[in-house]
């Protein structure tokens, strides 16, 4: 694996975000302002935003491999892991592979197992993106992120995030997909050490609905779950003000 892009912001304790499907660091801008007092690690899964992809398909051990090396890197003997999607499951994964290096847990809205009726989903993105370009599925995405009072009333994030989901390579794209059709680490959740909040979208109906999330939490000894309002998957920048309360909240 060649570079991985990165940004180290703040002092303080380490707090490492982890970005999900078509997202690059930029997703977490609006939680910046809610982490002074610590140390943010923030960087761009392969094939996303500023890291090269790889030819070959990922797994979600590849990339919990990546972070672990991203860490090493970066001098990082703890850290507080956020991770929103497919980066709430890279998260929950590094978690039970690497208990000694987590000191607090937030997985948002995202899953611990693929199944059926979502790989479907995913298998007829990919196949669009095969046949037509990762263009094809900017649209779709960006419909499916947000909820139908927030796209019509900030037509300006829509049109920054279709930005950010452009900079996603097709290889980067199928690679990462790949990886999260394989995910199934839900029945080794109870392996997890950290102190864990999940954290769900109210409005999010198909990345990490609450419903899922609280069965979720129920599988982590000591663990929370708790809803943003106004949001729907992609939590945190939907209504950033709520996210961010949470944020603090757990991590202070």
């Amino acid at each position: 694996m060649s570079k991985v892009h990165y940004r180290v912001e703040g002092e303080g304790p380490w707090v490492t975000l982890v970005t999900g499907i078509a997202n690059d660091l930029t997703m977490w801008d609006g939680q910046m302002p809610a982490l002074r007092g610590f140390r943010v690690l923030r960087y761009d899964l392969r094939g996303h935003g500023g890291t090269p992809s790889s030819p070959n398909d990922y797994s979600i051990d590849t990339l919990v491999r990546d972070l672990r090396t991203l860490l090493d890197e970066a001098e990082v003997k703890r850290t507080h892991l956020v991770g929103l999607g497919l980066g709430g499951a890279i998260a929950q994964a590094f978690a039970i592979e690497h208990p000694e290096l987590v000191d607090k847990l937030m997985p948002c809205c995202c899953r611990a197992r693929m199944v059926p009726d979502f790989a479907q989903m995913w298998h007829r993105l990919r196949d669009t993106v095969r046949q037509n370009g990762l263009e094809s599925i900017v649209e779709p995405t960006v419909q499916r992120w947000f909820s139908e009072a927030f796209k019509a009333a900030h037509p300006e994030v829509l049109e920054d995030v279709r930005r950010m989901i452009r900079g996603t390579t097709q290889e980067g794209y199928l690679g990462v997909t790949t990886a999260f059709l394989g995910l199934d680490v839900e029945d080794r959740l109870g392996e997890i050490r950290a102190p864990t909040l999940y954290v769900s979208g109210a409005e999010d109906k198909l990345g990490g609905p609450p419903a899922l999330m609280e069965g979720l939490s129920r599988k982590v000894k000591g663990a929370r779950h708790v809803s943003v309002p106004g949001a729907a998957h992609i939590a945190n920048i939907q209504n950033p003000a709520g996210f961010n309360r949470v944020l603090e909240d757990f991590l202070k």
